[in-house]
């Protein structure tokens, strides 16, 4: 009686890399799936438009900078509050500030705030603000003009909530 040895054959080896590549198509339409159906990857409007309005902005963001003009935010509960002052220490003459949170990704629990003037260089404003990451937008004007622009990204764990 004579046995049957066969061994790893060509079927074999066809079975086996059919099964790999299988495998990585699957897990690849899984993750497109998921992608396109989480976040739509849009970040400007129209990106010719965004890169020919780079550097004006980019100077702009320089001459600020170089203004020493700096704000502080704080939140202790509802309480918001954005003190900003110039490179001397002293208030900055500022007639409104502008927030605008966001989060780093999706917009549906986006929101804007006009603050209110307490004092010279001082504002504050009263909202509820969901835990997490936020990206904080300061826009702070005097005569309609924007003296002041600076984003941060926080997590309100930052702030004690």
């Amino acid at each position: 009686m004579k046995a049957s040895a066969q061994g790893f054959t060509g079927r074999h080896m066809l079975l086996t890399i059919s099964a790999f590549f299988a495998v990585v198509i699957a897990v690849n339409i899984t993750m497109a799936v998921y992608a396109s159906s989480s976040w739509s990857g849009l970040v400007v409007e129209n990106t010719y438009v965004a890169s020919q309005e780079f550097n004006g902005k980019a100077a702009a963001m320089k001459t600020m900078a170089a203004s020493g003009i700096e704000g502080a935010l704080s939140v202790n509960g509802r309480e918001i509050r954005y003190n900003i002052h110039d490179g001397k220490g002293a208030p900055a003459i500022i007639d409104d500030v502008t927030l605008n949170f966001k989060r780093p990704v999706g917009d549906h629990e986006d929101f804007r705030l006009e603050l209110r003037k307490t004092g010279e260089g001082q504002f504050e404003a009263d909202h509820e603000i969901a835990g997490g990451d936020w990206i904080i937008e300061a826009v702070s004007r005097r005569n309609d003009a924007v003296v002041m622009h600076e984003a941060k990204r926080v997590d309100t764990a930052e702030f004690g909530q």
